[in-house]
Parts: C-alpha cells; sequence; structure tokens
C-alpha cells in the first residue's frame, strides 16, 4: 500500500511540475498547461477514492489517534 500512495504522489507531483512547464514555456497559448492540471486532479481523486476503498476492503486501517490532543 505505501509504495502505491507513494507512486501516487510522484504522478501527482509530476504532473504539476509538467503543468508549470508548460505555462512557462507557452505562457498559456496552448492547452498543454490546462491538460496537465486536469490530469493533477485527476489522480487526486483516484487516490483518494483508492484509500477509501482500501479502508473499505480491510487492507488499511485507522490509527486510532484521539482528536483534539
Amino acid at each position: 500500500m505505501k509504495w502505491i500512495v507513494a507512486f501516487a504522489f510522484v504522478l501527482i507531483i509530476g504532473s504539476l511540475a509538467s503543468a508549470l512547464f508548460f505555462l512557462v514555456r507557452d505562457r498559456g497559448r496552448t492547452r498543454n498547461t490546462m491538460r496537465a492540471l486536469g490530469f493533477r486532479v485527476g489522480f487526486s481523486v483516484a487516490l483518494f477514492a483508492f484509500i477509501l476503498f482500501a479502508q473499505y476492503m480491510g487492507w488499511i486501517h485507522p490509527t486510532g489517534v484521539p482528536v483534539g490532543r
């Protein structure tokens, strides 16, 4: 599970870096920046859904840290 989440974070950061590269290089004239940011949002939503699914399946468990401490 740790490797899957780490890989997803690498994809998210890579997509964000790609959007920055296209923003600087193209100066917003092409749709590459929006496409890269769209992929970033998609990867983030997919990671969130996967974490919820993994908790439902019992692959991961909450830590039990009390709220307010």
